[in-house]
């Protein structure tokens, strides 16, 4: 164990083209080799970078982990070898198609770094870029820090075979990640993300084609004073920007905004970017839609790789937008809106000047908020029959507002290549999607993109607060009267810890109950049950199989009972976490706190009964309690981050719905 890890250390040490990173490691191995009082230390460091056959996977969001040395962490070596599988897969790809149309690709990049071990986005960018382009292949590194929605826009916009989004999103400060979209604009899927993943790991794809490093050097030293010395493209970046922001302009989302009466003071905004890069993309978003103004808050409108004010920046964790709220009170303004670092997810909260409260809306109420609110101003009217996904752990309020006014709902995968895939499907099939959008605060308006984009979403929940505040009403108060229009729908999501993954297994056989799944739980009656292991069953289908994908390595098993409650259950695919969802949903006029008294009771006899958490030395987060990850109450705030894949490894490769 310990001449292998020292042997794999030295190797990468050669291959490494950071010098920083590279004499790291060579420190280590000297200490290791020369004996004395570091050497057991150094050793064990070497041993747990450099593990046995194991490295940093590649995933159905790319690549994400810590930035640090290693076939585990983000660094020069590892990107370098990422690109260069990608880039033999493209080849591969077009040789195996007969295609003559030439390779494309788009690189963006935000603002994360490690100073200590001269690592960055933009470093990561630009040698994704010298990849491509020692293979051939045409790639456009877009000028200075982007959001992702810009990056995932630039594929399609310019006919790209392949984008590249570096960005670890709401991660913490020390990460970093690699994201990639397809030519569809789409976040990759299977088979290509396992194809690519086996591609990266060939011999020949591991040692650098070429000396990169020195290359880099060059391009620094003859354009020391330009972005990226040279290497990107400032005019293109430009007319994509345009592009995406024209692209909204013709959506049908820009509805303008009437002015209030003399009596009704219109909204005012705090906006925070998290320390990330959306304060200018927020701001030509307000200015696309014609709202006046927002007051960015200051702390926090920089990119900042420290994260020097939130060391959680994602609007779902709970204090996240203490800072925001905070400012917004003393500037009077009623409204914050919160994108994460780059961009892609939007938060919201709205005062309460009657009680002096805040309300945090969760995803899912976001998401309520804005499939009505474009139902009623494009949908209704709308030539093109109207579609609307959400992703399956997301509330079923959706599904109840398309029955009821007509309009086509479908629900998918959790994670969104999931929705925008479907999306883009149904389009083909002649529907306008209006809405995709996952519980984790991730929305896609008006088909912009096939992705989450809290750039246009931002427009979109502001015009709404405007039309709102105008009739003196609020989002808070607008949201009840949907309640009341569709029924309450309560929900309690949560988490039990689990660190093995054998326990998951055990409690997914048992809820199959040997293939004659339960059809009561506690006192309560089971309608049907879909599981989305291998090889799947759905009692509702006529056929018993799922329409959804199935997948023995990341299952999902969904119960519906007969009084309108939806219990699911999945294994986080980032972390040592078994997931639930549950939600009732009431009846319209049925008082919310009659129907979360039920809902309640529902869930402690589902939990008990189902999972048996002492039985399974299922961990709770805090005492005698699970976590809840959303409580949808009255002044609901989401305090954890919910993870967009269900597999039963965890690994360092997804994020959400990333």
């Amino acid at each position: 164990m310990a001449s292998d890890a020292l042997l794999h250390a030295k190797e990468w040490s050669l291959n490494d083209p950071n010098p920083v990173t590279a004499a790291y490691v060579k420190a280590l191995i000297t200490k290791a080799e020369n004996g004395g009082d570091q050497a057991a230390a150094s050793l064990q460091e070497l041993q747990c970078i450099f593990p046995t056959n194991k490295r940093i996977g590649f995933g159905t969001a790319g690549l994400r982990s810590s930035m640090s040395p290693g076939p585990l962490g983000m660094n020069d070596l590892v990107v370098i070898q990422t690109a260069q599988g990608l880039a033999s897969y493209l080849l591969r790809c077009r040789q195996q198609s007969k295609d003559t149309n030439p390779i494309t690709a788009v690189v963006g990049y935000d603002h994360r770094a490690h100073s200590a071990f001269s690592l960055s986005s933009k470093q990561f960018a630009m040698y994704t870029k010298l990849v491509f382009e020692s293979k051939g292949i045409t790639c456009t590194l877009l000028d200075g820090y982007v959001a992702t929605p810009i990056l995932a826009f630039a594929v399609g916009n310019i006919g790209a075979s392949v984008g590249i989004m570096v960005t670890a999103s709401h991660n913490p400060k020390q990460d970093d990640g690699y994201k990639v979209y397809w030519k569809d604009g789409c976040q990759i899927r299977p088979p290509v993300d396992a194809e690519i993943a086996s591609a990266i790991i060939k011999k020949e794809n591991l040692v650098p084609w070429v000396d990169y490093g020195e290359q880099l050097r060059t391009f620094e030293k003859a354009n020391s004073g330009g972005e990226c010395y040279g290497l990107s493209d400032p005019e293109q970046t430009r007319l994509i920007e345009d592009a995406y922001y024209q692209a909204i302009q013709d959506s049908g989302l820009v509805a303008g905004i009437d002015g209030t009466s003399d009596c009704q003071k219109p909204p005012s905004f705090a906006y925070t970017a998290m320390h990330g890069v959306g304060l200018p993309y927020a701001k030509r978003s307000f200015s696309t839609f014609g709202l006046p103004p927002f007051l960015p808050v200051p702390s926090q409108q920089h990119p900042d790789a420290n994260f020097t004010t939130v060391p959680f920046p994602n609007p779902e964790e709970k204090g996240a937008l203490d800072e925001a709220m905070a400012f917004a009170r003393e500037n009077g303004c009623d409204i914050v809106l919160a994108n994460d670092p780059d961009a892609d997810r939007l938060g919201v909260a709205e005062f309460n000047k009657v009680d002096g409260k805040w309300t945090v809306f969760t995803g899912d109420q976001i998401g309520s908020l804005l499939g009505h609110w474009l139902w009623e101003t494009i949908g209704k009217n709308s030539e093109q029959p109207v579609a609307m996904c959400a992703s399956t752990v997301s509330s079923k309020i959706l599904s109840a507002m398309g029955q009821t006014e007509g309009f086509l709902f479908e629900e998918t995968l959790t994670g969104f290549k999931w929705i925008g895939s479907r999306a883009l499907s149904l389009q083909t099939e002649g529907y306008r999607v209006l809405l995709g959008y996952e519980e984790a605060i991730g929305f896609s308006c008006g088909g912009i993109i096939p992705d989450k984009d809290g750039i246009s979403a931002l427009g979109v929940i502001a015009t709404m607060a405007h039309a709102f505040y105008a009739k003196g009403k609020t989002l808070t108060s607008h949201l009840q009267e949907i309640y009341l229009l569709y029924g309450e729908f309560c929900s309690d999501n949560g988490y039990f810890r689990c660190d093995d993954p054998a326990i998951v297994k055990k409690i997914m056989e048992q809820m199959r109950n040997g293939g004659k799944y339960f059809d009561r739980v506690g006192t309560y009656e089971v309608d049907s049950v879909r599981d989305l292991g291998s090889p799947g069953y759905d009692s509702q289908a006529a056929d018993k199989k799922p329409t959804l994908p199935t997948s023995s390595s990341s299952p999902m098993i969904t119960f519906r009972f007969k009084n309108g409650c939806v219990a699911q259950f999945r294994a986080s695919g980032t972390e040592p976490k078994f997931k639930y969802y549950i939600e009732l949903r009431g009846q319209p006029g049925e008082n919310r706190e009659e129907v979360s008294k039920r809902l309640d009771a529902m869930v402690k006899v589902i939990l008990e009964e189902l999972l048996h958490p002492s039985e399974n030395g299922l961990i709770t987060p805090s005492s005698g309690q699970a976590c809840h990850l959303n409580r949808m109450s009255q002044h609901p705030s989401r305090s954890l981050n919910g993870a967009s894949g269900n597999g039963l490894h965890w690994t360092l490769t997804e994020n959400g719905s990333e």
